[in-house]
């Protein structure tokens, strides 16, 4: 069954299947067919986000348990509605002693049940960098201890963290000294500080409290899906969205696999980023499409004003010192982190590649070549695996050589273009490849990942509504025509993924980044108040990008009611995310607190400056119509393209939110059901619940309708953008202006069957406008 609407729900033990199946009646009076919910099996202790599986067989009884959440989906049946559930095959959480799956690998080693469920490297124990200082200074200051835990013996950290030890131990684990107890266990207790280098198991990105999981391994993924597939089996859920797919050794394979398992009825999407080299992932998959990512990003590339770029980049350099282009942050950052981060999975990803290299070619030539390919490689990962590659990844490949072409050493032109035959399949012992390119392809996406939305974004400040998750920085904006282009291609190729505008991973919220998307078409006044702005805080021990940053977040995230306490502690907390990720003048392993201090002290002085109140609430209503405008085009397109709209929690109402955390916050449900009740539905929700009601009266239309655009002309034909629907005897046509344009006399839309309609008449007081022939 394919979802009219989403509602994603955030779990946690602070909302539970009590409180989601509470709103089930006003998600339902809102228009939504399906609950799509963050993970819910157990997670590590703590959680608020349910990423961090501890237990993948079990609902966890935090959440309310499986009865609980058996309660949740009756009500939902009851009114025709479902769940799409979010899974993590990619890892899973170990930290706090919950996964007994881990526990137990830490216990018996190699010979455990579960050794091969981890993605393990079985050169030695298994490294566990956990110390806050070595091994050695953790001893001499008692740091470490032996306990009892019920009948059995621990290894106790600091007081709080345990770790079981082995079996052939026990008895005389009270006995031994200390460090020769340690010497005989199947891990190694090392400072944290070593985790970049040493590690001797994949983690999630840096996270050391997420390990890889081996999902290619038939008897893993059994295990690890059962739950799921049950699920699915006595519909309690309807379908999963993937996450991470990307991580995973065989992203195709797995994906056909889980189709199979879960049956063609299921709806099946994947998180992923789609660069502009990478293919649709859609029925050769087994799959439905993507969470949305993609849309995401087309759509924030059509609010924007393309031609406001020369500006902003000069402004942006002229006011922080910083370069005008984003490419050059990313590539510096790329190349950072792959010396830093990643250095121990570099290293081995050389040695898998240097064990089947041919003669003469040395382990310090495969490390350059596979270096520089990471240095620029222009997608996530290639899918091939080892033995054989899908068509698709031929241009990835082609383009990667273009871009690494004047980076390679002289003379080792041949190593980097081995390297690549391998990626194809084609390398020498090409039978033994598989685990040398897995290593690289599973680098390759934490690479990507990390250097542009986890550094370069935070350290390039060009315009923060274009620094988002999916979102190419080089790119402000883009023509009409090509929106259309490229909503053909993906309503050809997967007309039933989901379309989202905002998310738990977004860096803010859907409105602030239309809020700020207006700046670029006002680029010269914008200039003209940010200068005023850094003149005056000039003084401030600051970095002026920075600073520039800092203008921006509050511009985009000033509350309509003006700021409070509250708004100043969630902006420093963002100030303080920022900083640590951009890794420059602070970061999460070295956080410079003086620097941080500093910062947060201007959050402080320009909140309590009246002047400075006055001038960014003056800014705020000067762009708030046309902030309003990009609000209802984003929301209107989500609603009527061609795919499933998702409805971010709270997002109903204006979504002025942060970074997550800030993004997690708690909803206001009690107050969202009161509007509906009200003579008066703000613009967002009346426009939510209007086009969900035409959804449900016409199916058909919206799951089956063609796309088919109008043509624009006049003086505004590039801020003009206008499409129709079409299914039987049923027609949609929608409309939007953009960029704050005003519809000119002679402005037109030509639709398929000829007729024309007037631009200026249809948007003359309005962004948006749509119209159901048909559709009594």
């Amino acid at each position: 069954m394919i979802p009219r609407a989403t509602y994603r729900l955030q779990f946690h033990e602070g909302f539970t299947f009590a409180d989601a199946e509470a709103i089930v009646p006003y998600l339902d009076r809102l228009g939504i067919s399906h609950i799509y919910a963050s993970p819910i099996t157990v997670a590590a202790p703590g959680s608020t986000h349910f990423y961090d599986v501890a237990d993948p067989t079990r609902i966890s009884p935090a959440l309310g348990g499986e009865e609980r959440f058996r309660s949740l989906v009756a009500a939902l049946r009851a009114r025709d509605m479902g769940v799409i559930l979010d899974i993590v095959p990619n890892h899973m959480g170990v930290a706090g002693g919950a996964n007994p799956w881990w526990n137990d690998v830490l216990r018996a080693g190699r010979d455990s049940a579960y050794a091969a469920t981890f993605d393990i490297d079985w050169d030695g124990p298994i490294v566990l960098p956990v110390l806050g200082a070595p091994l050695s200074e953790a001893l001499a200051n008692g740091d470490l201890a032996v306990e009892r835990d019920g009948d059995r013996w621990s290894v106790v950290a600091y007081g709080e963290h345990r770790f079981p030890i082995r079996d052939e131990d026990q008895a005389t684990a009270p006995d031994l000294p200390l460090p020769d107890l340690l010497a005989r266990q199947h891990y190694r207790l090392a400072w944290w500080r070593v985790a970049n280098d040493e590690l001797n198991w994949r983690r999630f990105f840096t996270i050391n409290d997420l390990a890889g999981v081996r999902i290619e391994d038939p008897a893993v993924f059994d295990a690890t899906h059962a739950l799921y597939i049950r699920l699915i089996g006595e519909r309690l859920i309807d379908g999963v969205r993937v996450d991470h797919v990307d991580g995973l050794a065989d992203p195709i394979g797995y994906c056909r696999t889980l189709r199979e398992r879960l049956g063609d009825a299921a709806w099946i999407l994947v998180e992923k980023i789609l660069a502009p080299a990478d293919p649709q992932p859609g029925a050769d998959w087994g799959l439905d499409g993507t969470s949305g990512y993609d849309f995401m990003e087309q759509v924030s590339l059509l609010i924007h004003d393309r031609a406001g770029v020369d500006a902003l980049e000069r402004t942006w350099s002229r006011l922080t010192g910083e370069s005008a282009d984003f490419a050059p942050e990313e590539f510096v950052a790329r190349q950072d982190l792959l010396a830093w981060q990643f250095a121990g999975q570099l290293d081995r990803c050389v040695a898998a590649f240097s064990a089947i290299a041919p003669d003469g070619i040395t382990t310090a030539m495969l490390r350059r070549a596979i270096e520089r390919l990471l240095w620029v490689f222009p997608v996530y990962r290639t899918y091939g695996t080892g033995q054989a590659a899908p068509a698709s990844d031929e241009t990835i490949r082609r383009v990667a050589r273009e871009q690494v072409a004047p980076l390679i050493p002289p003379g080792e032109t041949a190593v980097v273009d081995m390297v690549l035959d391998w990626l194809a399949g084609t390398g020498p012992h090409a039978v033994e490849a598989g685990d040398a390119v897995r290593r690289f392809q599973q680098l390759s996406a934490p690479i990507a990942a990390k250097a542009v939305e986890d550094t370069a974004f935070y350290r390039y400040g060009r315009l923060l509504s274009r620094n988002d998750v999916g979102a190419d920085a080089e790119l402000l904006g883009v023509h009409p025509d090509t929106f259309h282009d490229l909503t053909r291609q993906r309503a050809t190729a997967v007309p039933h993924a989901m379309l989202t505008t905002a998310t738990h991973d977004h860096k803010r919220g859907e409105d602030a980044r239309a809020r700020l998307a207006v700046l670029s078409a006002m680029p010269d006044a914008w200039a003209e108040q940010a200068d005023r702005w850094m003149r005056r805080s000039a003084d401030a021990p600051v970095h002026p990008a920075d600073r520039y940053m800092l203008f921006q977040s509050l511009l985009g995230a000033w509350p309509e009611q003006g700021p409070d306490d509250e708004f100043a502690e969630r902006i420093k907390a963002w100030q303080r995310k920022a900083l640590r990720e951009a890794k420059l003048r602070s970061s999460w392993e070295g956080p410079d607190e003086g620097y941080e201090a500093d910062a947060a002290a201007l959050v402080d002085t320009l909140l309590d400056d009246p002047a400075f109140v006055t001038e960014m609430g003056a800014m705020v209503a000067r762009i708030a119509p046309a902030a309003l405008d990009n609000a209802l085009v984003q929301l209107l397109l989500r609603m009527t393209l061609p795919g499933v709209p998702d409805c971010y929690q709270g997002t109903e109402l204006i979504d002025l939110s942060l970074v997550d955390p800030d993004n997690r916050r708690p909803v206001d449900f009690t107050h969202r059901a009161g509007l509906l009740d009200g003579d008066e539905l703000p613009p967002k929700m009346r426009l939510i619940t209007d086009l969900l009601a035409l959804r449900r009266a016409h199916p058909a239309l919206f799951e089956q309708g063609d796309y088919a655009p109008a043509v624009a002309t006049g003086l505004g034909f590039d801020h003009l953008l206008a499409f129709e629907r079409r299914h039987g005897n049923e027609t949609l046509r929608c409309a939007v202006r953009l960029h704050g344009y005003i519809a000119k006399p002679d402005d037109r839309f030509t639709f398929t069957n000829g007729a024309e309609v007037s631009a200026a008449t249809i948007l003359e007081d309005r962004a948006i406008w749509y119209d159901c022939i048909n559709c009594n």
